[in-house]
């Protein structure tokens, strides 16, 4: 997702998301749920988002890579009039307001300009080319009863517009780096304007006098890529985020931070597991920050925070050792970690012989002892006894190509792992011999996810491949049993549960999508839609969702029926 705006449609409070492949989904902010089909125009990445009223009914104004502005009829989901065109590079900010009585927005562009545009009559009124770089950002206001607008750029420079004339008011002496964005509110009843900076600064600006409010806000350590401003208690707050600290509020009329950052991934999460922790559901989230971070599903906030990888986190999974709650993640740094859930502390050194990146871990019992099952980059399987932290045997050869997902079950009372990689392949192993016991041709792309569970008594696979298919699989026959078809992007990940008594596949995909599958029947049974592709999904002990999308997780509660 690459930009949102908000506003009310018939009655409901929604969202409006842009995203790279040139998309734009409206979301219902009560149910979650996506209103209507994607609003599609774009021909390249949507850059932002802005929301406003034409003629009495809600519409979005998006501006994206294509070098074009599109106007939307919220209602009807359909655009109104062709694209607004005239910038010569892509459209990087817009904002509207009213000008006259009739709505306007106005564009930024890295073709350094700044345009305004009559959204009734889908026409140019005005042309402001003094940014001699790119325009990032732009907002707008009222100053003295007239409509004007503030606009930022990589030339360090922040700009005050009169819109009525045309004319530039002011400009106010800035940042030390390229400035990122700019929101505007009111502070003791006068017009104010708040900026962030790529110098790690945010500064508050008093738009009358054109002067700065105290000293700049400090605490973010990378660049700030985004700042919105509104009312808490009676009080007006900035909110930004940026690279290294994803949310910091912050008190304007004091120009102090406002309690403690919120914090999260600062990357793509890669891996989520769930467990119980003193009695209480949590999920456990791996992270390309390099971190694994552990998160209370009750009440929706972080419950900790394990640092020790030096690449990004690639899998996490849970299990028990001596009695209390673990994990065990594998990273790109090619070792395998093992976690004290209760403790928040790190178990014994890290688990070392994979050659390449650990891309998945599966933990299951071998002979009576807690193992763990990694698979890699370097096309190989290994096994892990989890009290001693030591490998057992040779690492599993076979896979021609990166091995992408590990799932444990039993067959004919042993334990056996079933592996997926990049060759296409579906392979089975016999965990307390070390052999190969089975291969799984099929998929007609690699093969990047795996879960197991029982179908009528018998132990089956499901697996989801970059060819759009989740297939399933009878471990004791070796022969495919279903084909379940409906994604139309690669599949990325694949968890089994019961729900309702029911055997299902929970899977999902860069489509952006979570699906719900009757394994009985292979029938979808439930879609959930999210604003960008699903890296990984899990069930909660509870039979609720987890699913990882972007730097975000998100939990999906089941509704009992009426």
């Amino acid at each position: 997702m690459t930009s949102v705006a908000c506003v009310h449609l018939d009655g409901r409070a929604v969202a409006v998301t842009g995203g790279v492949d040139g998309s734009m989904w409206v979301w219902d902010l009560v149910t979650s749920a996506s209103i209507g089909e994607p609003l599609m125009g774009h021909t390249g990445s949507v850059t932002a988002v802005a929301c406003t009223n034409l003629n009495g009914r809600p519409i979005a104004v998006t501006s994206g890579q294509d070098r074009t502005v599109r106007i939307w009829d919220l209602t009807t989901g359909t655009p109104i009039g062709n694209p607004l065109t005239g910038h010569t590079d892509s459209v990087t900010a817009v904002a509207c307001t009213n000008l006259n009585g009739r709505p306007i927005a106005v564009t930024g562009s890295r073709d350094h300009m700044v345009q305004v545009w009559d959204l009734a009559a889908s026409a140019l009124v005005n042309l402001l080319p003094v940014h001699t770089g790119p325009v990032t950002a732009v907002a707008c206001m009222q100053l003295d009863g007239r409509p004007i607008a503030i606009t930022s750029g990589e030339d360090l420079t922040v700009r005050v517009w009169d819109l009525t004339t045309g004319a530039a008011i002011n400009l106010l002496p800035c940042h030390a780096g390229p400035v990122t964005t700019v929101a505007c509110t009111h502070l003791y009843g006068h017009p104010i304007a708040v900026t962030s900076s790529r110098d790690h600064t945010v500064r508050v600006w008093d738009l009358a006098t054109s002067t700065a409010l105290g000293e700049p806000l400090t605490g973010h350590t990378g660049f700030i890529e985004a700042v919105a401003c509104t009312h808490l208690d009676g009080r007006p707050i900035a909110i930004t985020s940026g690279r290294a600290h994803p949310l910091q509020i912050w008190d304007l009329a004091a120009g102090n931070p406002l309690g403690e950052r919120v914090t999260g991934h600062t990357g793509v999460v890669e891996a989520v597991s769930c467990t119980r922790l003193d009695g209480r559901p949590i999920a456990v989230t791996g992270g390309r920050d390099h971190t694994v971070r552990i998160w209370d599903l009750t009440a929706g906030t972080p419950a900790g925070l394990l640092t020790g990888h030096t690449g990004p986190v690639t899998a996490v999974a849970c299990t028990q050792l001596r009695g209390g709650p673990i994990a065990v993640s594998g990273s790109w740094d090619q070792t395998v970690r093992i976690w004290n859930l209760t403790c928040r502390t790190a178990i014994g050194d890290p688990l070392t012989g994979h050659t390449g990146t650990v891309t998945a871990v599966a933990c299951t019992q071998l002979d009576g002892r807690p193992t763990a099952v990694t698979s890699g980059r370097d096309h190989t399987v290994r096994i892990w006894d989890l009290i001693t932290g030591t490998s057992l045997g040779d690492p599993l050869t076979g896979h021609t190509d990166l091995v992408a997902a590990v799932a444990c079950t039993q067959l004919d009372g042993r334990p056996i792992a079933v592996t997926s990689g990049r060759d296409q392949t579906v392979r089975v192993w016999d965990l307390t011999s070390g052999t190969p016991i089975g291969l799984f041709p099929g998929h007609t792309g690699p093969v990047t996810a795996v879960a197991c569970t029982q179908l009528d008594d018998r132990p089956i696979a499901v697996t989801g491949s970059w060819d759009h298919t989740v297939r399933v699989w009878d471990l004791t026959s070796g022969i495919p049993v279903g084909l379940l078809t409906g994604h139309s992007g690669p599949v990325t990940a694949v968890a089994c549960a019961q729900l309702d008594g029911r055997p299902t596949a929970v899977t999902s995909g860069r489509d952006q999508t979570v699906r719900i599958w009757d394994l009985r029947t292979r029938r979808p049974i439930d879609r959930i839609d999210l604003p960008s592709d699903v890296k990984a999904v899990t069930d909660t002990p509870a039979g609720n969702i987890v699913a990882a999308f972007g730097w975000d997780i998100a939990l999906v509660e089941r509704l009992a029926d009426a």
